[in-house]
């Protein structure tokens, strides 16, 4: 399994990461990212990489366990 992590402190609500991935990442009222999965299986990792990147402020970051 892979972890999925959010920097709320750099986070500045771009809401990228939301496009790319609906299922895995959420803005709250605040306008900061939430994350609906915090560990992936391995299969999602490229798609999940690539929503990582479209963070402008590279606040999210995705790894093995």
């Amino acid at each position: 399994m892979l972890k999925l992590t959010a920097n709320l402190e750099m986070c500045q609500g771009y809401a990228n990461c939301v496009v790319a991935a609906d299922d895995a990442f959420d803005i709250d009222d605040d306008g900061l990212v939430v994350l609906l999965k915090h560990e992936v299986p391995e299969e999602e990792r490229a798609r999940l990489e690539a929503a990582v990147r479209t963070c402008p402020v590279s606040a999210l970051s995705i790894g093995d366990r």
